[in-house]
């Protein structure tokens, strides 16, 4: 007879122990929210920061160039869970909803 290793085995048993749940995919509200204002003022950072930086404002192009480097820090995070959202909207495979962290 050969040996069977229960161990490691799934039975009707195991499946009737488990509580059943159901996954909530809803999209979170606050937190896209939160990623397209990051994204939008990003945007908006880096193009002023390039235009003082052109300009000159406040006599060198040191505030501008801060201000790009500001705007870029707030658009990098923005764009990547926005992207997130939207691909989990369409429903591309491996991405979800919750992938994105709760505020």
């Amino acid at each position: 007879m050969a040996y069977v290793d229960h161990a490691f085995s799934i039975s009707d048993e195991d499946i009737m122990m488990e509580s059943s749940y159901v996954i909530q995919n809803r999209p979170p509200v606050k937190e896209i929210a939160l990623a397209v204002s990051l994204l939008v003022f990003g945007v908006l950072g880096i193009v002023i920061g390039i235009v003082m930086a052109y300009n000159r404002a406040g006599g060198d192009r040191a505030h501008g160039i801060f201000f790009a480097i500001l705007g870029s820090m707030l658009f990098l995070p923005g764009f990547y869970y926005t992207r997130v959202a939207y691909y989990a909207y369409k429903g591309y495979k491996g991405f979800s909803f919750a992938n994105i962290p709760a505020v």
